[in-house]
């Protein structure tokens, strides 16, 4: 069996290399755009092509099969790293118009948050409470029954003319509880302050 030489090792570590190189390239060239794709595609191919040379061509001319090799992994690492570069170029145009989009968005956030009055300033209609309605004082004089018999007024007297007589107990009933007293205390009746509206009519009219 005939011995290994140095070259043949070479050409057969380099026909490796060009293998791998193809498989990844084609790996790669699906996530690309079609056009760099295309490209790609076409030097994996070659490598592989490269890759696959026979044993017997190993042997015979080992030099120019690992020269071959070579050269096909060289022109698909020189393909990737154009394609890388450009895309790379790419992502760093679209970056600005990204970030010109965000600072639109919240330029025109902000201007309508500027708009927008905030929610303290915002004028609440004043609720007025309802008026209290106002309960009629104790000493209010009622209103007197037109149906009672209204009593006629007594002819003016001079300054000196007597004592004033004691009114019906019909008049007395549209006088307050302050004019009872009043009349009672002008003429003279003892222990009216203590008493209701009725005892001072009842204390008036006897």
């Amino acid at each position: 069996m005939a011995k290994t030489t140095k070259a043949e090792k070479s050409a057969t570590a380099a026909l490796s290399a060009a293998g791998a190189a193809a498989k990844d390239a084609k790996a790669l060239s699906k996530s690309l755009p079609k056009k760099d794709a295309k490209k790609l595609r076409s030097l994996a191919d070659d490598a592989k092509d490269a890759a696959k040379t026979s044993k017997k061509k190993v042997a015979e001319k080992p030099r120019k099969v690992e020269k071959k090799a070579v050269a096909a992994v060289g022109r698909l690492e020189k393909a990737i790293g154009k394609i890388e570069k450009k895309l790379a170029a790419e992502r760093k145009a679209a970056a600005p118009k990204k970030d010109a989009g965000k600072a639109g968005s919240k330029d025109a956030a902000k201007k309508s948050a500027s708009q927008t009055p905030p929610a303290s300033t915002v004028v609440k209609p004043v609720l007025k409470p309802a008026p209290t309605p106002i309960k009629p004082s104790s000493s209010t004089a009622p209103v007197p029954d037109p149906s009672a018999p209204v009593a006629k007024a007594a002819p003016a007297k001079p300054a000196a003319a007597r004592p004033v007589s004691p009114v019906g107990s019909a008049g007395l009933t549209a006088l307050t509880v302050v004019q009872l007293r009043d009349r009672a205390r002008s003429e003279g009746r003892a222990g009216y302050s203590r008493l209701s509206k009725d005892q001072l009519i009842a204390l008036l009219s006897s």
